[in-house]
């Protein structure tokens, strides 16, 4: 994740609540360009040069960079340690036309017009100022080219049964989220702030996550309860004054109940652009 943390006091927030725990890359690792950018699929064509903003632990990258070869793909993120294990991964699947460097969206180590796409999965929803980022984007892209950006909506997240502990989880998720300086409802606002950041043709789509299998709720209910306890979003729970420890661990007791409900069912919408140059 590529973000910008304010340097003074006086300064908005701009601060990436998941972090980096081991449960939170857990889910990273599991995104691919078919679960989560399959509507950037059909502008995929060998040769293109591509630049992967808050790339994480990068498998869409890698990804990405199969679909492009020839061409290359760069990827940065804010963390000199994910951008280590992006690396690593690249390296181990043998794949020579990626690279990934500590970089910031709000500056970009580019001249003008280098990339013909870039590529933001998950990302300005944590940033304080997501049009000066896409203005940033704009930059750096071919006349022609595309930038492509995909995030989640929580406004719009369903979860069954109605259990208290996930109601709860919600609702504080939303504030820390917002306390962080990002928007946890983005996904509807991606076209209007390309708007604002100068992209005149705007496409724009919708996509949805669903985990509602013995194996899916396992996985994501799992990595949650861990989450909510563990993770820099528990540290920025209880710094934000939004709960304490002991209300986080009924949210992982509630993470835990779903897991263990055949009928238990999550859905997480994702707004989607392809803004052009």
């Amino acid at each position: 994740m590529t973000h910008l943390t304010g340097s003074s006091e006086s300064a908005p927030r701009d601060e990436y609540t998941h972090g980096h725990h081991e449960s939170v890359l857990r889910s990273h690792t599991w995104r691919t360009v078919a679960n989560s950018a399959a509507y950037l699929i059909p502008e995929l064509q060998a040769g293109s040069v591509l630049l992967d903003v808050g790339c994480g632990p990068g498998t869409i990258t890698v990804d990405l960079a199969y679909r492009l070869a020839p061409g290359r793909v760069v990827g940065i993120d804010a963390s000199s340690d994910i951008v280590a294990r992006a690396t690593g991964l690249a390296a181990d699947e043998g794949v020579h036309n990626a690279s990934f460097q500590v970089g910031d969206v709000y500056v970009l180590a580019w001249p003008d017009a280098t990339f013909d796409i870039v590529h933001a999965h998950q990302v300005l929803q944590h940033l304080a100022d997501p049009v000066a980022a896409m203005a940033e984007i704009r930059r750096v892209l071919k006349p022609g080219g595309v930038f492509a950006a995909r995030d989640v909506d929580y406004g719009g997240v369903m979860i069954a049964p109605n259990i208290d502990g996930l109601v709860d989880w919600m609702r504080v998720y939303r504030e820390v989220h917002s306390w962080n300086g990002g928007d946890p409802d983005a996904g509807r606002s991606l076209k209007a702030w390309a708007r604002r950041a100068g992209f005149t043709a705007v496409t724009s789509s919708a996509s949805i996550w669903c985990f509602a299998s013995d194996a899916e709720r396992e996985w994501w209910g799992e990595s949650w309860a861990v989450r909510v306890t563990e993770s820099s979003f528990a540290a920025h729970a209880i710094e934000s004054g939004v709960v304490d420890l002991a209300d986080l661990k009924r949210m992982a007791v509630g993470w835990r109940e779903w897991v263990r409900d055949p009928n238990g069912w999550f859905g997480m919408p994702h707004g989607e652009i392809l803004a052009r140059a």
